[in-house]
């Protein structure tokens, strides 16, 4: 799997290399600036991006705006984005075109290698990978006693947080040491007390939470 790696920091950058050539990733580019990371998309067109938001020249949000742009020219080109903060805004770009193949991370998760190479494969492969402070943060802004959420049960929430960071079912049930068929059951629960459609297709699941949770009310 060939990944394009932008992150200005060289010591970071060089243990990602490391972590993911010991994980057999193929590390295309390895780049610290906005101009290289959109010179390196459009001409090896990697099976992921994985960016740091922050890249000089600007220093703002330069990394995510070439993800985009690339995403925009080679439309599903998995992209994962890394930040040192929760920034809601930069979760809700990545998934404004409605496609998976997209993540947010706080590099704090680079230090918990077995999940970052999770979520890094997970992204590759089409699907989603959110980091829980931001599901968390979205969560916690619609728990009031008038919000839809406040019909789900403290299981259903459990659920709700672990299938909204990417997770499939089977997944969640490991981790919550229950069966596959039990988080089914708390799934269908949750999108019906949600006004959601039902999906088995883990990828649009994810996007109809977050898109749910994230809508102003």
């Amino acid at each position: 799997m060939r990944v394009v790696l932008a992150e200005d920091l060289f010591l970071l950058r060089d243990g990602l290399v490391r972590l993911l050539q010991a994980h057999d990733f193929e590390i295309a580019a390895a780049v610290a600036t906005g101009p290289e990371l959109a010179r390196a998309l459009a001409e090896l067109r990697p099976d992921v991006a994985l960016v740091d938001v922050r890249l000089p020249p600007t220093h703002t949000d330069e990394g995510l705006q070439c993800a985009l742009r690339a995403r925009r020219e080679r439309p599903g080109l998995p992209v994962l984005v890394l930040s040192q903060h929760v920034e809601q805004l930069y979760a809700r770009e990545l998934l404004a075109d409605g496609a998976g193949g997209v993540g947010y991370l706080l590099k704090d998760r680079v230090f918990d290698a077995a999940q970052f190479v999770d979520a890094v494969r997970r992204v590759a492969a089409g699907g989603t990978a959110m980091d829980p402070q931001v599901i968390q943060q979205l969560l916690a802004r619609r728990t009031g006693p008038d919000r839809p959420l406040s019909r789900l049960t403290p299981r259903e929430l459990e659920v709700l947080e672990l299938m909204a960071q990417g997770r499939s079912n089977t997944a969640i049930a490991t981790q919550l040491v229950v069966t596959e068929r039990a988080i089914a059951k708390h799934t269908s629960n949750i999108f019906a007390k949600l006004g959601l459609e039902v999906s088995d297709d883990d990828n649009r699941r994810v996007l109809a939470v977050l898109a749910h949770l994230d809508r102003d009310r």
